[in-house]
C-alpha cells in the first residue's frame, strides 16, 4: 500500500465518530456494493454491480462541467447548465445554483435523473441513487448569496462511486469544510476542484481543502483568469502535475497514480 494511502486510512479511522453523525446512513466510503447500501433509490430493475471492472472515462466539457462515463455506459454531467456536456445527452445531471452557468430550469426531458444540489422546498438536498453501475450521493454545504449572507445547504458536493473509484465534484463551494463534512465525504480517489480564486473561495482556502482530501487525482475547474501556477504552488511539492493535450482521459483503480497528481486537461 502506498504511504499516502496508508496515512489517509489511519487518519480516516481515527476521525471522531461525531464526524459521521447525520440523519442519513453513514456513507459507503467507496464500498459500492449496491445490495448493501442502505437508503438508496434504485433507478433500474437490475441490482447494481458496483464491482464492475473496467475504466471510467472523464472529460472536461467546460466551466465546472465534467462528463463521467461509467464502464456500463452511464453518462453523467456535473454542474449542468445545458451549455456543456449535453451532446450526447447524459442520463444523469447534477446542478448547483450559485450562478446560471451551474444549473438550468429547463433540463432536456430526455435526461433521466436531474439531481439538484439544493432543495427547492427548503432544507438540505438528499440524494442516494443507484444508476446501473454508479452510486451517487451528495454532501450539502452552505453558499453565499449575492448580498453576502450564507444560505444554508445551498450547494452540494456530489460523489460518484463507480468501478471501485470514489469521484467527488466540489461544486460551487463557498465555505471551508467541517470535520463532519470531511467524514461524510469519505475517501476521494478523484476530486474536481474550483480554482477561480474568489467566486467560490480563495486559492489558499481551496488549496487547504485539496491538500486535506489528498486524492490520487485532482482535476481543476472553474478557473476563469486565475493563473494555474498559483494553485499548483499553493498545494505544494506533495502533488505531481500532469498536463494533457486532450480533454479526456480514462482511469481505473489500478491506474491511479502512486503520487497525488493534478491532472490538467485540455481546455482548463
Amino acid at each position: 500500500m502506498p504511504a499516502f494511502r496508508l496515512a489517509f486510512l489511519l487518519a480516516f479511522l481515527f476521525w471522531p465518530l461525531a464526524a459521521f453523525a447525520q440523519e442519513d446512513p453513514v456513507p459507503s466510503r467507496c464500498i459500492a456494493i449496491a445490495q448493501a447500501l442502505p437508503g438508496v433509490t434504485y433507478a433500474n430493475f437490475t441490482p447494481a454491480q458496483a464491482k464492475t471492472s473496467g475504466e471510467v472515462k472523464i472529460t472536461y466539457a467546460g466551466h465546472s462541467t465534467y462528463v463521467i462515463e461509467s464502464p456500463a455506459g452511464v453518462r453523467i454531467a456535473t454542474d449542468f447548465s445545458g451549455i456543456y456536456g449535453s451532446d450526447p445527452l447524459p442520463r444523469v445531471v447534477t446542478m448547483n445554483k450559485a450562478h446560471r452557468t451551474h444549473y438550468t430550469n429547463a433540463p432536456d426531458p430526455g435526461i433521466e435523473h436531474v439531481l439538484r444540489g439544493w432543495n427547492p422546498e427548503g432544507g438540505p438536498a438528499k440524494h442516494r441513487i443507484v444508476v446501473d453501475d454508479v452510486y451517487i450521493r451528495n454532501v450539502p454545504t452552505d453558499i453565499r448569496s449575492w448580498g453576502g449572507e450564507l444560505e444554508r445547504d445551498g450547494n452540494s458536493i456530489f460523489i460518484f462511486e463507480v468501478a471501485d473509484l470514489c469521484i467527488g465534484h466540489l461544486g460551487h463551494l463557498h465555505t471551508r469544510l467541517s470535520d463532519q463534512q470531511y467524514g461524510q465525504i469519505g475517501r476521494l480517489d478523484i476530486v474536481m476542484v474550483p480554482i477561480d480564486g474568489g467566486l467560490t473561495q480563495s486559492i489558499g482556502s481551496i488549496s487547504e481543502i485539496t491538500t486535506r482530501l489528498y486524492s490520487s487525482v485532482v482535476l481543476p475547474m472553474h478557473r476563469h483568469a486565475t493563473p494555474l501556477d498559483e494553485f499548483l504552488r499553493r498545494v505544494g511539492e506533495g502533488f505531481a502535475v500532469d498536463f494533457r493535450d486532450s480533454p479526456s482521459f480514462t482511469v481505473s483503480l489500478k491506474t491511479l497514480p502512486r503520487q497525488p497528481t493534478i491532472v490538467v486537461l485540455e481546455g482548463i
